[in-house]
């Protein structure tokens, strides 16, 4: 729940003008402590930002194109990032990493090519 700033400030004011401690403040106005005490460093709450992603969408694609049969520590290590980050990535794109009975050099004969329907690579 968000409090407004008109409220942030009432209770910084009367906190001061009666000298009230933290914990009787918050209890006063019947909020956490911790929010008191974070009002009084920073009234305003901080303003979000979108977070910058390492992954290039159309990187991956490529890198998935050229190395079909790469487990995600590779694609992590080419990339920079950690495992999860690949594999969220792979299941944002809809690609999977399915093990199959054959060897993985009858895959690499078929050609790799990807669409907007699940692929495995």
């Amino acid at each position: 729940m968000s409090y407004s700033i008109d409220f942030r400030r009432k209770v910084i004011s009367i906190r001061k003008n009666e000298g009230l401690s933290i914990r009787e403040t918050a209890k006063q106005f019947r909020i956490g402590p911790a929010s008191v005490s974070r009002w009084i460093n920073q009234i305003e709450s901080k303003a979000s930002t979108t977070r910058q992603r390492k992954i290039d969408k159309s990187e991956l694609i490529k890198d998935v194109e050229q190395y079909p049969d790469a487990y995600k520590k590779e694609r992590a290590e080419r990339f920079g990032v950690c495992q999860k980050a690949i594999w969220q990535a792979l299941k944002k794109l809809g690609l999977t990493y399915k093990k199959n009975s054959t060897s993985s050099e009858s895959r690499r004969k078929r050609p790799a090519g990807i669409s907007t329907k699940k692929t495995t690579v």
